[in-house]
């Protein structure tokens, strides 16, 4: 392919930029409350026999898990991640995608604040 053709992006480019959008939109009116915080994407869940209360589910199907953190000297960063392909799966178009994308991570979000989701959106 030429290089002046633009290529055509990929699932999981959208999905990241779908992520992205969402993330970015939160720091700029939450930037101290979520300093530090990790967001990732994984293709699909772990293969786990039972889910914590951490893990956001759509009839046993995992959409993503909120993992608070852990202070002392092991330190580790709060870490909210989605899990893409269970997502896509679930939304009907591009659009529909995006809109539950944002949903799953004001949830995840709302809880690691402690707040109400509707305080986010």
């Amino acid at each position: 392919m030429p290089a002046t053709v633009p290529l055509a992006r990929t699932k999981a480019e959208i999905f990241d930029d779908l992520v992205l959008d969402t993330v970015e939109s939160l720091e700029r009116r939450y930037a101290k409350e979520l300093a530090g915080v990790e967001f990732a994407v994984e293709d699909v869940p772990p293969e786990l026999n039972v889910y914590d209360s951490d893990v956001l589910e759509d009839g046993e199907v995992p959409l993503a898990r909120l993992l608070p953190g852990r202070p002392g000297r092991q330190e580790l960063p709060p870490r909210i991640v989605l899990y893409r392909r269970p997502l896509e799966f679930r939304a009907m178009d591009r659009e529909d995608l995006a809109d539950l994308v944002h949903d799953v991570i004001i949830e995840q979000v709302a809880n690691l604040l402690g707040v109400d989701p509707d305080e986010l959106s």
